[in-house]
């Protein structure tokens, strides 16, 4: 496999990671009543961050893996 790709496909797991945690601690901070919204709106938000952080990065690294081969 090329470095490159390696390297691009590293960065973007990661940022889907970075973003997966804004969206928790988003969700967290609307949850908590700080923003005015509804909670169940940031508890939504917080569990969709949460598949998002642990699920999407397993699921693209899967379908990578199977179209290297």
């Amino acid at each position: 496999m090329n470095d490159d790709l390696a390297r691009t496909r590293f960065l973007f797991l990661n940022l889907i990671r970075l973003g997966a945690l804004a969206l928790v601690l988003f969700g967290v901070t609307i949850a908590s009543g700080k923003m005015g919204w509804p909670e169940w709106i940031g508890l939504v938000l917080a569990l969709a961050g949460a598949a998002e952080f642990f699920f999407l990065p397993w699921m693209l690294a899967k379908r990578w893996k199977s179209t290297d081969q």
